[in-house]
C-alpha cells in the first residue's frame, strides 16, 4: 500500500512539476529557444542538487531531473507547434518519465515487495499510455469531423457561387477556395 502511494506520489510530482505550458496560441521561435535554454538550466540545477545525495536517493533524484526535463521539452514543443501529435507526445513522455522514476524508487526494496512495486509502476505506465492513445484517437476524430464540416461548408459556398455569373462567380469561387483551404 505504501509502495503504491509512493509511486502515485512520484508520478503526481512529475506531472505537477511540468504543468501544461501550452496555451491556445503558439509561441515565437525566440520564445521557444528561450524555453529550451531555461529547461537546460533547470535540469543542470536539478542534477546539481542531487550531488550531495548517496546511493539510491541520488539515483532517484537524477531520474526525477531527467523525467522533468523530458516532460518539459515535450510541453515546450507542443507549446511551440500546437499540433495534436505533439500533445500526444507530451502524454507519452510524462507516462514514460513517471514510470522511470517509480521504477527507480522500487530499487530500495527487495524480493516480492520489489516485484510488486515494479508491476504497479508498469501498470500505471500502461494506463497512462492507454490514456495517451485514447486522446490521440479522440484528437484524430476531431480533425476528421472538422474536415468534414469544412468540406460541407465549402460545398454550400460553391453552390451559392453557382447562382452567379461572370467575374462575380469567379471571384466568389476563388474566395470560397481561399476561405476553406481548397487550392
Amino acid at each position: 500500500m505504501n509502495t503504491l502511494f509512493n509511486i502515485k506520489t512520484s508520478i503526481l510530482v512529475v506531472f505537477m512539476l511540468v504543468l501544461p505550458m501550452a496555451q491556445a496560441a503558439t509561441m515565437t521561435k525566440a520564445e521557444y529557444q528561450a524555453g529550451k535554454t531555461r529547461i537546460s538550466a533547470d535540469v543542470k540545477a536539478d542534477k546539481a542538487a542531487c550531488v550531495p545525495l548517496a546511493d539510491n536517493a541520488k539515483d532517484i533524484c537524477i531520474e526525477e531531473a531527467k523525467a522533468k526535463e523530458k516532460a518539459a521539452r515535450a510541453e515546450l514543443k507542443y507549446g511551440y507547434t500546437a499540433k495534436s501529435s505533439d500533445r500526444n507526445k507530451v502524454l507519452v513522455a510524462k507516462a514514460e518519465a513517471g514510470y522511470a522514476v517509480a521504477k527507480e524508487k522500487c530499487d530500495d526494496q527487495s524480493g516480492n515487495a520489489k516485484d510488486v512495486c515494479v508491476q504497479e509502476a508498469k501498470a500505471l505506465k500502461t494506463k497512462a499510455l492507454a490514456n495517451a492513445k485514447m486522446g490521440k484517437e479522440i484528437g484524430e476524430a476531431k480533425v476528421d469531423a472538422s474536415q468534414a464540416k469544412r468540406d460541407a461548408d465549402y460545398k454550400v459556398a460553391t453552390e451559392k457561387c453557382d447562382s452567379m455569373s461572370g467575374d462575380a462567380k469567379a471571384s466568389c469561387a476563388a474566395a470560397a477556395k481561399t476561405r476553406f483551404g481548397k487550392n
